[in-house]
């Protein structure tokens, strides 16, 4: 018994630096939608490759382009209207400083009744109305102006986000269907980065500290990976273990089960 216990605490000091971990994608992305619509294009034969700018997944966007022509046939008028407001203000702003100028002069006027006088007063109040009032609408306009130029944004960015496309990773599934109307957060889609690969670990707490200094091995092969992130707190999961991650060349094929070892120098 005792033989026994010797041999397995031995077996445990000497397999101490001793992982396994399957070689995954550098990184794997899940795509959610952040629009409403129905999906048009669905390219599934497309699994599998390498994704250049070209679309894999689009969803329904006529609406879009439609409303985002209107708004632009909008904010032309409302910017020509715009314009047009600024040159008849400059013609008020022009009369009333003349009528102003006017004013004062027959305000002193003794020849002048105070008929006439609140005449001309009352003409000048009626000027300046005038001129303030088409201030305050080119103010309203320029605020719908605003407020459609944001909307055009939006489309843009709704018409933008319903057609996928992600050059450089492979495309590794496609969620949804043709027909199928998706919400706001549907998974749509999953691609992943096979240009590097990434392997990760979980440490015992005796080889945390050294870690980063430490020789990688790969299947009993030294290399000249390093230990390239290193928790120091421990995992959720796996109870008193350091979660640590390896970048590593991307392989001719993923997710097979590597031993990784880390020595000392």
């Amino acid at each position: 018994m005792k033989l026994l216990m010797f041999i397995f605490i031995v077996t445990s000091v000497l397999n101490a630096n001793i992982y396994y971990s399957k070689v995954e994608p550098y990184e794997v992305r899940k795509i959610s939608s952040n629009v409403v619509g129905t999906v048009v294009t669905a390219k599934e034969e497309m699994i599998g490759e390498k994704l250049s700018k070209s679309i894999y997944l689009e969803i329904d966007s006529q609406l879009d382009r439609d409303e985002l022509k209107y708004t632009q046939e909008k904010l032309d008028y409302l910017r020509n209207t715009v314009t047009i407001n600024e040159k008849i203000l400059v013609n008020l702003k022009n009369s009333l400083e003349r009528k102003r100028e006017n004013f004062d002069r027959v305000k002193e006027m003794k020849i002048k009744s105070s008929v006439e006088k609140d005449r001309e007063f009352y003409d000048l109040v009626a000027s300046e109305n005038s001129y303030l009032a088409t201030h305050k609408e080119i103010n309203t306009l320029k605020t719908q102006i605003t407020d459609l130029k944001l909307r055009k944004a939006q489309l843009l960015r709704s018409i933008k986000d319903k057609k996928l496309s992600a050059e450089g990773y492979a495309l590794y599934s496609i969620d949804v269907k043709v027909g199928q109307v998706v919400n706001k957060s549907t998974p749509l889609a999953t691609v992943v980065d096979t240009t590097k690969a990434i392997l990760t670990i979980y440490l015992n707490t005796e080889d945390v500290l050294d870690a980063k200094s430490s020789v990688v091995y790969i299947d009993g092969v030294k290399t000249a990976y390093r230990v390239d992130r290193l928790l120091d707190i421990a995992d959720s999961k796996n109870i008193s273990k350091y979660k640590a991650q390896i970048i590593i060349a991307a392989p001719k094929l993923f997710s097979k089960l590597v031993k990784v070892e880390l020595k000392d120098k």
